[in-house]
């Protein structure tokens, strides 16, 4: 059984992007597991400390996590019409020595998801990870996308999703990536 593993790029305790990803882990396929992990934790990158104390043990176990996986769901916020620093920053310490990038990201099958409050989706966020994604020699999916606006209208107040229509597109999308991931 193919294994997801799904980061949602915001550490606020009552993150879109997190409550997205719980309703993906949810909406996926029988045959796929996703699993969750959490950028939380993670330092800012910093050359010197990689250099003295080398790379920070949270997110040397992140590594591991996607090496381990068969599939990576980004599910990304959108800060000032891009990709948010705290989840690029991570993302660069996950690259960390570049010697691993191909065990970590090489050919790894990728998929970006993302909610907002407002009315544009995660367009721009999720069109800034490309470059980044391409750099690191991902295999993304574009069979389908998910980008939910107005995300105050479509998670309760516990985050949990309530909106019949992005049910359904988070549904098709998770299952469209499985079958990526097993291709």
């Amino acid at each position: 059984m193919p294994v997801i593993l799904g980061i949602a790029g915001s550490v606020r305790a009552r993150s879109y992007n997190a409550s997205l990803l719980r309703a993906i882990v949810e909406l996926a396929p029988d045959d796929c597991r996703v699993e969750i992990a959490s950028i939380a934790g993670i330092p800012l990158y910093d050359g010197d400390l990689e250099e003295s104390e080398g790379v920070p043990p949270v997110a040397a176990a992140l590594k591991d996590r996607i090496a381990a996986a068969d599939g990576l769901l980004l599910v990304t916020p959108e800060y000032n019409n891009s990709l948010p620093g705290t989840f690029k920053n991570a993302i660069d310490w996950l690259t960390r020595p570049s010697s691993d990038i191909p065990r970590v990201f090489g050919g790894r099958a990728i998929a970006l998801a993302g909610a907002t409050p407002g009315p544009g989706g995660t367009r721009l966020s999720q069109a800034a990870w490309l470059t980044v994604l391409r750099v690191l020699g991902t295999r993304p999916f574009f069979g389908r996308v998910l980008f939910v606006s107005d995300a105050a209208k479509v998670f309760d107040a516990e985050g949990r999703l309530t909106d019949e229509r992005v049910r359904d597109q988070a549904q098709k999308f998770i299952a469209g990536f499985a079958a990526f991931v097993k291709a």
